[in-house]
């Protein structure tokens, strides 16, 4: 059984690794113990956003397997709809193949519509070819061109 919740400040360290633990994720997230003030500030905005939440799955034990973060998005097009944003979604190695995924995206999905929701998009970096495909199969479909830029 797993639980899906929102994480406490006490999940960072946890959530962290998650994020650190593939080969674009190592190259740009932090490691560290203490627990680097950048992730910390972060966590308390987003803790602090009625339209953000940051979740976590929990196995039996209570640890940490998965993560993703929810927004909350307003918007005027579509007669003022709302949309879903689910980001940074990560499930531990070991748990990877065994569904848990899918029933984590179909629990933020229900969270989405539950927030009156009429849409929910995601990004995946293109890199991660087996992502695409895992939420290709959970009906997502590659509609519009993603474009980013540092800063």
């Amino acid at each position: 059984m797993h639980v899906f919740r929102s994480a406490r400040q006490s999940d960072l360290a946890d959530i962290i690794r998650l994020l650190a633990d593939d080969d674009l994720g190592s190259t740009r997230e932090v490691v560290s113990d203490p627990t680097d003030a950048r992730y910390l500030a972060a966590f308390a905005a987003i803790d602090a956003d009625p339209n953000q939440t940051l979740a976590v799955a929990s196995d039996q034990a209570g640890g940490v397997i998965g993560c993703l973060q929810l927004s909350f998005l307003p918007g005027l097009s579509r007669a003022g709809m709302w949309r879903g944003q689910i980001e940074s979604v990560r499930i531990a190695k070991d748990h990877r193949g065994s569904g848990l995924g899918s029933q984590f995206i179909e629990w933020a999905i229900a969270r989405c519509a539950e927030h009156g929701c009429g849409l929910v998009q995601l990004t995946s970096d293109k890199m991660r070819v087996d992502s695409i495909r895992f939420y290709e199969k959970l009906g997502f479909v590659a509609s519009h061109e993603g474009l980013k830029r540092n800063l």
